[in-house]
């Protein structure tokens, strides 16, 4: 015989609230359907919190149903009438002075930490670590990407991802994702065109916290995106992390060079190796008629890595769309075409190095 709408009413009867009375005098049975053998129904509670403590009493009301000849399945829901209550976001500070550390230290769960630095602003840096990233990515590497430019975070809207990342505890950070990437960057804490206003100490502060408070998950690599020059950032992530080495980006021209040679020095004398070079910026390649032009010169990289004997990892010519492209949050490596292709050949250098 079927199961009637009655009987099952007459066994929630017989589950009682601790004042004596049912579940069904309570009025407390919502949306009650038979279908065939199977049975649904919900219970309101008064408020979330009565709610919270009423699960035994709903596992006793799915009970007395199942024990009902004839019925096959029982579905009961647990809901509270009106909104749960608002609980304040926990409160999360990024800054502030560094926390001391027994020694280098690298997020768990990251093989390798790689610094992308240059030895001054306007080369490129940027936008060669957000299209390697993704290049990487599209290799099949689990990446990251930590935006440690404190005072000029661009990452944000190269990758097209502008908002503040969760924090369930006012400690853990849990990190944004775009094109595959695993993101993090001081710009996603600030409100847009505010500048930060912090000395050495807030700025080593800041850069802890993202490499040690960020749920990276597991990752091949980490690339760090570092500000121009050889300042307090390039110094704590190369004496406070486990940093497996630095890749250095320059144009072709001598005073670019004068200054990337700094960031080599700077990067030997705290004992990280420079893995390679990236020549960005190598040529023009005019749209219109197809000639070569070598704007800031061409080859001056190329050179300076055959003397201090690390590898050219690749030679990237000055792009239009590649601009255009992160201007509009898709790295031009996300796509198809000469540029992209030009990222993912490093890509596939570095992993077949074992570097990435």
């Amino acid at each position: 015989m079927p199961i009637t709408r009655s009987e099952v009413e007459s066994a929630l009867a017989r589950v009682m609230l601790p004042d004596g009375k049912s579940i069904l005098a309570h009025d407390l049975i919502r949306a009650l359907t038979i279908e065939g053998d199977v049975v649904r129904f919900v219970i309101e509670a008064p408020n979330a919190q009565m709610a919270a403590q009423m699960a035994p009493l709903r596992d006793a009301a799915e009970k007395v149903v199942q024990d009902l000849e004839g019925v096959a399945s029982v579905t009961a829901a647990l809901t509270a009438h009106g909104p749960a209550p608002k609980t304040a976001a926990p409160s999360l500070k990024i800054g502030g002075h560094p926390k001391p550390q027994a020694g280098p230290t690298k997020p768990s769960g990251v093989q390798r930490i790689l610094a992308i630095g240059s030895g001054k602003g306007g080369v490129g840096k940027s936008t060669v670590s957000s299209n390697l990233a993704v290049a990487l990515a599209r290799a099949g590497r689990k990446v990251g990407l930590l935006d440690a430019d404190i005072y000029g975070p661009s990452q944000p809207r190269m990758m097209g991802v502008n908002k503040r990342p969760a924090s369930p505890d006012g400690k853990t950070i849990i990190p944004l994702h775009a094109h595959g990437v695993t993101l993090m960057s001081i710009g996603f804490m600030m409100e847009e065109g505010k500048a930060v206003v912090w000395r050495g100490p807030m700025l080593m502060g800041a850069l802890q916290q993202m490499l040690g408070q960020v749920e990276w998950g597991e990752l091949d690599v980490l690339l760090v995106d570092l500000p121009p020059g050889t300042g307090d950032v390039q110094l704590t992530l190369c004496t406070k992390s486990e940093l497996s080495g630095a890749i250095v980006v320059s144009t072709p021209q001598d005073v670019a060079l004068i200054d990337a040679r700094k960031a080599i020095d700077m990067f030997n004398t705290l004992k990280t190796p420079v893995l390679g070079l990236i020549e960005n910026m190598s040529l023009f390649v005019c749209p219109d008629c197809g000639s070569e032009h070598q704007i800031f010169g061409h080859g001056g990289v190329a050179a300076e890595s055959a003397k201090i004997g690390v590898p050219l990892l690749g030679s990237l010519p000055i792009d239009l769309e590649t601009r255009l492209a992160g201007d509009e949050g898709t790295p031009i490596a996300a796509g198809d075409g000469p540029m992209a292709q030009a990222y993912a050949k490093i890509a596939q250098g570095l992993i077949d190095g074992g570097m990435a």
